[in-house]
């Protein structure tokens, strides 16, 4: 074959584009798998402090998740997937709080004192901490909404002020200052508690 036919032979060639999006659509499912098995358990909680129901908070993990595969030729594009998740789950919760316009009153705090740890304590040691926890967790619930959402992501998800104000989008200056308002509330509140005893 000479030069001029392999060029030509090369210009008819059809790319198999077929094999190409197989590959690609394989690659996505798995980075978006990965997210799944890495953010899942944070996604949950995110939504559970601002829901208070474990359906619901899993409906809306379900849904962030759901919106990701729908989204997901932008995954490339995203910065920090974790920040960019925490960010769909809240949306999400946040629309169903605005769309129920209700909030029940009681929490269900036996459930969150049973998934306490509970490795090599004593029973009354497991008793005490779980009545702390219940009592820790009371206290968040008596601060106001501001200070309560940027406290739980700072001190249950780990979120630094630059991710909480990109979640929140509010600026970094109010995350610092409505942090410092939850902290001394807590410290307050806890304070308070304690003098009762």
């Amino acid at each position: 074959m000479s030069t001029s036919q392999a060029i030509y032979a090369g210009w008819m060639e059809i790319p198999n584009s077929a094999e190409d999006g197989l590959a690609r659509t394989q690659a996505e499912e798995a980075t978006i798998a990965a997210m799944v098995t890495q953010y899942a358990g944070a996604l949950y909680r995110v939504a559970y402090s601002v829901l208070r129901n474990p359906a619901d908070a899993e409906d809306a993990v379900q849904e962030a998740f759901l919106r990701v595969l729908r989204h997901r030729d932008s995954l490339d594009e995203v910065r920090d997937r974790r920040v960019w998740l925490i960010r769909i789950v809240w949306n999400i919760v946040l629309d169903r709080k605005r769309r129920a316009k209700t909030r029940p009153e009681t929490d269900d705090v036996a459930e969150m004192a049973r998934v306490l740890p509970c490795d090599g304590l004593s029973a009354e040691q497991i008793a005490s901490a779980a009545q702390y926890h219940a009592h820790v967790l009371a206290c968040v619930e008596k601060l106001p909404a501001k200070e309560r959402q940027v406290l739980h992501l700072s001190a249950f998800e780990e979120l630094n002020s630059v991710e909480i104000a990109q979640v929140l989008r509010i600026t970094e200056s109010s995350v610092r200052s409505r942090l410092f308002r939850a902290r001394n509330l807590m410290a307050e509140l806890l304070n308070h508690s304690r003098a009762l005893k």
